[in-house]
C-alpha cells in the first residue's frame, strides 16, 4: 500500500468543493486523472476532474465501487464521515487516514489530542449538558467562546460569552449537543503554517502566513508573515509536532493565535490544504494543491520556497449582491492573479473566489489586492 503512484494513475477526492478544484487543477499538471465523488453535481471539482460521481457519502457501496476504481483517495474538507474513509481504505490508501479526519472533525477530540501530547492550546473544558456550563465556566475562565464540537467552521457554531446568563443562551443556540468553552484570548495576531508530510516521513513547511478576518471568515492573508524569526521558528516546529504525532500523510495547516506576549496557542487544525495557503499556488515553487498530490501519491516534496511577497483576498458571494462584479476593472492591475471557483449560486458569506498580489512586500500585496477587490463593485 506503500508504493509510489506515478503519474498517468487515477486519485479520487472525496468532497468536491474550491479545495477539490484547485488539487484536480495540481493533479492533471502533473499528469494524473482524477475522479470525484460528492452529493452534488456540476462541482468546482467535478468541473475539472475527469469522472464526477454524485452520490451520497453513506452509500458505502458506491464508495467502494468508486475506491476500487482509482489508486489513491484523498480528501478536500473534514467532515466526510469516517465510516466513508474506513470502507474506501479497503480498496485504496487514504491519505491522510481516516484516523486524522476522526480526530480532527471534533473540536473537544481535536484540543484534547493536542493537550495530551504536551502541545500548546487554548485552555478549554467540555460541555455536555446544561448542568455542565457553570463547572467548564469556573474552568476556563470569563470571557470565553462556547463552539460546538463537531461541523464548525467560518465562524458558524460559536458565541462569545462573558456571563453565566449568555452561556446558557448560547448552549441552547447551539442545540444543545455536545459543545466546548475556550477562553478568549486577546491574540496580538493570527498565523497559519500548511505543513506537508511525505509517506516516508519527509516534512515540508511553508513560512507562517498573517491571517485577518472578518466576521469570522477569513479576508486576508500575508506572507511573509511579519513575524519575530523566534515565533516563525517556533510556529514551524510545532506544525511538524502535529504532523508527526497525528501521523499524517498528506497536507495539514496549522492554525495559531500569537499572544501579547509572544507566545503560541494552537486554535484549530485543518487535515487539508487551507485557504490562507492559496497564496502559494502564485507565490511559492510549489503550491500547497502540488504538496498534496506529490505526498498521496508518494512522490518526493518539492521546494516550499517562496518566489515574492504575497497577499489573497477573498471573494464572498456578497459581492454579487448588486449584480456580476466589474471583473475587467480589477484584472486591469496587472499585478492581480483571479481564481474564481465555479460555484452556481452566490450567497452572502460564501466564499465564491479570490484574488492574489504579488508585490515588494506583503503590505504592498495586501493593498493592491484589496484594491481589486474594491474596483470589482461597479460605480
Amino acid at each position: 500500500m506503500n508504493r509510489t503512484i506515478l503519474p498517468g494513475s487515477v486519485i479520487g477526492v472525496l468532497g468536491s468543493g474550491q479545495l477539490g478544484r484547485m488539487f484536480a487543477i495540481a493533479a492533471r499538471r502533473m499528469g494524473y486523472r482524477v475522479h470525484v465523488l460528492s452529493p452534488d453535481d456540476d462541482t468546482p471539482t467535478g468541473q475539472v476532474a475527469d469522472v464526477e460521481l454524485q452520490t451520497s457519502y453513506d452509500d458505502l457501496d458506491a464508495v467502494a465501487q468508486f475506491a476500487r476504481s482509482v489508486s489513491a483517495i484523498t480528501f478536500e474538507f473534514e467532515n466526510v464521515p469516517v465510516a466513508t474513509a474506513e470502507i474506501a481504505a479497503r480498496y485504496a490508501p487514504v491519505r491522510p487516514a481516516g484516523q486524522v479526519l476522526h480526530t480532527t472533525q471534533n473540536r473537544l477530540r481535536e484540543k484534547t489530542f493536542l493537550r495530551d501530547a504536551g502541545l500548546p492550546v487554548t485552555p478549554f473544558a467540555a460541555v455536555r449538558s446544561r448542568a455542565e456550563i457553570n463547572e467548564a465556566i469556573t474552568e476556563v475562565g470569563l470571557p470565553a467562546v462556547m463552539k460546538t464540537a463537531s461541523w464548525g467552521y467560518d465562524g458558524k457554531g460559536q458565541c462569545r460569552i462573558e456571563s453565566l446568563e449568555q452561556a446558557e443562551q448560547a448552549w441552547d443556540k447551539l442545540g444543545g449537543g455536545n459543545a466546548i468553552l475556550e477562553r478568549w484570548i486577546d491574540y496580538a495576531s493570527e498565523l497559519s503554517v500548511v505543513a506537508v508530510r511525505g509517506m516516508n516521513g519527509e516534512l515540508a513547511c511553508f513560512d507562517p502566513i498573517t491571517n485577518i478576518h472578518r466576521n469570522h471568515i477569513l479576508d486576508v492573508s500575508l506572507s511573509p508573515a511579519g513575524v519575530a524569526p523566534r515565533i516563525a521558528l517556533d510556529a514551524i516546529e510545532l506544525a511538524q509536532s502535529v504532523m508527526i504525532q497525528l501521523d499524517v500523510v498528506g497536507v495539514l495547516c496549522v492554525e495559531f493565535f500569537a499572544t501579547q506576549q509572544g507566545n503560541l496557542l494552537i486554535n484549530e487544525l485543518a487535515p487539508r490544504p487551507h485557504n490562507s495557503g492559496h497564496l502559494t499556488i502564485n507565490a511559492h515553487v510549489a503550491c500547497q494543491f502540488e504538496q498534496q498530490v506529490r505526498a498521496v501519491c508518494g512522490l518526493p516534496l518539492a521546494s516550499t520556497e517562496q518566489m515574492q511577497p504575497a497577499a489573497m483576498v477573498n471573494l464572498l458571494g456578497d459581492l454579487w449582491s448588486d449584480g456580476e462584479p466589474a471583473w475587467q476593472r480589477a484584472c486591469s492591475l496587472p499585478d492581480i492573479k483571479l481564481h474564481l471557483y465555479g460555484k452556481r449560486e452566490a450567497r452572502p458569506g460564501r466564499k465564491m473566489g479570490h484574488l492574489t498580489s504579488l508585490a515588494s512586500t506583503a503590505e504592498a500585496a495586501a493593498k493592491h489586492a484589496l484594491e481589486a477587490r474594491r474596483r470589482l463593485r461597479a460605480p
